[in-house]
């Protein structure tokens, strides 16, 4: 089989993806995108499990560089599900005429960085050789499954379904004894979806949720109109604020009495969004007295909706604060509880053991008899996805063991000792889990862009992260994220859910419109903290 020479290679066609292989064929590259899936839409494409859906406001988890492409879509509602959002992501595709360009039902399975022709080697499951300059990654923050985790689950003798490889046709799961495993965000989108449909349904729960209540309304003309007409104040709006919502911290919680402050929140509360976490106080992150008095707001709304104390023991959450977890939004997910139908299981101090094929067994021995396992047991966020595959760099370095002795970026947008590989939604950036995804997305492909096209201006063939400017994003995340009740916490927003995985905080804490100056300010330096050649 030939070698296929490429300009650049983008790996992923998901919101990143499809961003990336637009501005680069734009400027005139050779540029192809591979993906695993059999179309596009990345998370989209794979989180098909029932109730998947949004949980940013539909009209703001957009692109923002074309407005004719932004207004020739219309939403349905606030927060649309799976199947509208991945029809979305085809109108993207079929409206800049991407699919030309992009190889489907492909997976990147290695890439070896040539240190005497300064390009990459690159590897298919298809027995593929593809030659190109630049390496872009754009593999999605929350892509690697973590799937097989129990012993003996093979031996099963129903059908066990991870939420991120959900299948394409209808799972019957009518009358059927279910089990999730799993109760984050994707795990209450699930148990609230079936709960009326299954004959039994037993939830599997280590770690309570701080849960806010979701306000989906439908969206008509009107509503239509009111959010297109707000396309130039988002495009300005979205990049500068702390998470790339709308929404930004306005009011410090000292200046406020503790009437305004109960105000405040019960306003945010209302909106039905995020807006508690995201928009509410940013001390929740930093200051345990103001974390404790937020956690305790929502532990009683909480507490007002379950009533049952054994309930409440089991699905409230006592020892971490609002906001340090990724925060789900629900649709009457804690009324879920209140059905005949449904048991929770608590396997925090009587974990499972392995799975059998009767069923989920746990430490003390006890067997649940199930028809459907649903794993919905989350991702290696983060590095996961760049780690399954092997990537080599200068010296033949693996990036896989790199990250497993210490997980280090520039700006979440180059490893050093790895040239020309430029990445998106990795760790110490926002994109890698504090950022509404479009927004923090959308920069980094645009800074990937104009090294780009800086690079070929000026005669040049390679850009590096240097070891020095590595090091100084490394300390300066660091020295944000120490400041942040997040990296006092156990969650995968520190890798605390992968076996072996380093601890540090994943994203960048400092804020999108921070982040965003500082990539564009080391752009505008002559690209400080990387080298040229």
């Amino acid at each position: 089989m030939a070698t296929r020479t490429l300009d650049a290679l983008v790996i992923g066609a998901g919101v990143a993806g499809l961003y990336q292989l637009h501005m680069l064929r734009e400027q005139g590259l050779d540029v192809r995108a591979y993906d695993t899936a059999s179309g596009v839409g990345g998370t989209w494409y794979w989180n098909r499990y029932p109730g998947a859906k949004f949980d940013s406001e539909a009209y703001i988890y957009q692109y923002l560089f074309d407005e004719d492409l932004y207004k020739g879509w219309s939403w349905s509602r606030r927060f649309p599900g799976q199947a509208e959002i991945e029809h979305w992501l085809n109108y993207v595709a079929d409206s800049l005429d991407l699919r030309r360009d992009i190889q489907f039902d492909t997976t990147i399975e290695r890439a070896v960085f040539d240190e005497d022709t300064n390009r990459w080697t690159v590897t298919t499951d298809l027995g593929e050789t593809i030659d190109t300059q630049f390496l872009i990654t754009c593999c999605g923050m929350l892509s690697a499954p973590m799937a097989d985790l129990f012993d003996e689950q093979s031996d099963f003798a129903g059908d066990i379904w991870h939420t991120a490889r959900w299948p394409k046709e209808q799972v019957d799961l009518a009358g059927k004894r279910v089990g999730v495993i799993g109760n984050g965000a994707t795990g209450i989108q699930v148990i609230q979806t079936i709960a009326d449909e299954v004959g039994d349904l037993k939830v599997f729960i280590r770690t309570p949720q701080y849960a806010l209540p979701m306000k989906n309304p439908s969206y008509g003309p009107g509503e239509v109109q009111w959010y297109k007409s707000r396309f130039d104040e988002l495009q300005q709006n979205l990049p500068t604020t702390f998470t790339g919502f709308e929404y930004d911290f306005t009011d410090a919680w000292a200046d406020l009495t503790p009437e305004q402050r109960q105000t405040r929140l019960e306003d945010c509360y209302e909106d039905g969004s995020l807006k508690l976490w995201l928009a509410s106080f940013a001390e929740i992150f930093s200051d345990e007295q103001v974390s404790e008095e937020v956690s305790e707001f929502v532990r009683q709304k909480m507490r007002a909706r379950l009533q049952d104390p054994e309930l409440c023991e089991l699905l409230i959450p006592s020892d971490y604060g609002f906001g340090t977890h990724r925060v789900p939004l629900e649709s009457n997910y804690l009324e879920v509880y209140h059905r005949d139908n449904v048991t929770p299981v608590a396997v925090k101090n009587n974990p499972i053991a392995r799975i059998v094929r009767e069923g989920i067994v746990l430490a003390d021995g006890t067997l649940h008899e199930l028809d459907v396992i649903i794993m919905a047991t989350g991702f290696d966020a983060g590095t996961g996805a760049l780690t399954r595959i092997d990537i080599r760099g200068r010296g033949g370095r693996s990036l896989k063991e790199d990250w497993f002795t210490d997980i280090r970026t520039t700006m979440g947008l180059m490893v050093h000792g790895y040239p020309n590989m430029l990445t998106t939604a990795v760790p110490l950036a926002p994109s890698a889990a504090l950022c509404n995804m479009t927004t923090c997305l959308q920069q980094q492909t645009e800074w990937i862009d104009e090294a780009i096209r800086h690079l070929r201006a000026n005669g040049k063939s390679v850009i590096e992260a240097t070891k020095e400017g590595q090091d100084a994003w490394v300390a300066h995340h660091d020295e944000l994220a120490d400041e942040n009740l997040i990296s006092k916490t156990s969650s995968w927003y520190v890798g605390s859910n992968v076996p072996g995985k380093p601890r540090r905080v994943l994203s960048y804490v400092g804020g999108v419109g921070a982040y965003r100056e500082a990539t564009l300010e080391a752009a505008a330096a002559g690209y400080k903290g990387f080298a040229l050649s």
